[in-house]
């Protein structure tokens, strides 16, 4: 009976995102579809284009939020254009359909005939979103053309790509389907419970510091070309008049993290940041259960004089440190306390 009502939850689900899946690129073709026949009205096409989908862009965001910016608008044209047939054979029995996900990754090919190869191929062996960026990034097409033991480089492509393969939740946790749908994106399944604690208890730590933090957001998407990442905590310091990101780490800091961090202010000073605003601050923390530090990041503008500010109205590693070691302790002796009423 176990056996039954799961395969009933599975292939109602199944279901379920594959109808999400089909609506979706229906309605990114259309859009691609309509904004290419606007700016064919255009006699300056390419500069036209870009009038055309700045000034969509900001109407759909004010009317429907997120999901509408001119990267975006701009991938559905594309979509359109390397795909001018697709509405074809988007029905409710096209299950070999990719995701809108797969085929934003797939316009990174310029390659026509590597990309309708890497579509197959995802379509066929049912690719993960990561499996299919991982093989596009490491130009698999090519090394498996140029190869002589085909066998190996698909064998170690399949082992270095299978934990990318296990997770059947992938599609509906994507924010791109929580904005299709108009849901606020789902941030919970980002976070270990130790790091939901900790950083629930930081946000209040720093409002209640009084040095000018004003909160932002929590757990904020930001969407490069190839990847979705998630700012942990985002606040605006209006003594500093900067913003100031936060990013825990439950294990030990490395340079990935300390580049990623990097990344993160300079994508924030990029979009964000406006005329009379400081350079962005990071602020990079770990709760490794060895060792509590910070990592602060300033970039572009790096003056002695705000340096010197800045440290007036940040906290201090050691108050950082302090209260991340006082929240661990917390969350470790709630946990063993719950751990004994349950055995109780």
């Amino acid at each position: 009976m176990l056996h039954d009502a799961q395969q009933i939850i599975e292939n109602a689900r199944s279901v379920a995102y594959h109808a999400v899946n089909i609506s979706m690129v229906k309605r990114n073709w259309l859009l691609g579809k309509r904004i290419a026949e606007e700016e064919l009205q255009g006699q300056e096409r390419a500069k036209y284009g870009a009038e055309v989908i700045k000034k969509l862009s900001r109407e759909l965001t004010d009317i429907y939020g997120k999901g509408f910016d001119f990267s975006t608008l701009y991938k559905f044209t594309r979509f359109y254009k390397l795909y001018p047939e697709i509405l074809d054979s988007v029905s409710p029995e096209s299950i070999s359909l990719l995701t809108w996900t797969h085929y934003r990754i797939l316009l990174q090919v310029d390659n026509d005939e590597a990309r309708r190869w890497y579509a197959n191929e995802a379509a066929q062996e049912a690719w993960s979103v990561r499996t299919l960026q991982r093989n596009i990034s490491s130009q698999y097409y090519s090394r498996l053309l140029k190869s002589q033991h085909k066998d190996l480089v698909r064998n170690e492509m399949i082992l270095l790509t299978s934990s990318s393969q296990q997770d059947k939740l992938e599609f509906i946790k994507n924010p791109v389907v929580a904005e299709f749908l108009g849901l606020s994106p789902n941030s919970d399944f980002t976070e270990s419970d130790l790091e939901t604690s900790i950083i629930s208890n930081l946000q209040k730590f720093l409002m209640e510091l009084g040095k000018g933090f004003a909160f932002v957001a929590r757990q904020q998407h930001i969407r490069t070309e190839k990847q979705d990442y998630y700012i942990d905590l985002v606040f605006y310091n209006y003594f500093l008049k900067c913003f100031v990101l936060l990013d825990l780490k439950t294990s030990k800091i490395t340079h990935q993290d300390v580049g990623q961090m990097d990344m993160y202010t300079r994508m924030y000073d990029e979009l964000k940041r406006t005329e009379g605003d400081n350079p962005t601050i990071g602020l990079l923390l770990c709760a490794d259960t060895d060792e509590d530090i910070a990592r602060y990041s300033i970039l572009n503008g790096n003056e002695q004089l705000f340096a010197s500010k800045y440290k007036l109205y940040l906290p201090t590693e050691e108050e950082l440190r302090a209260e991340i070691d006082a929240q661990k302790r917390m969350f470790l002796l709630q946990q063993a306390e719950q751990k004994t009423k349950t055995n109780d």
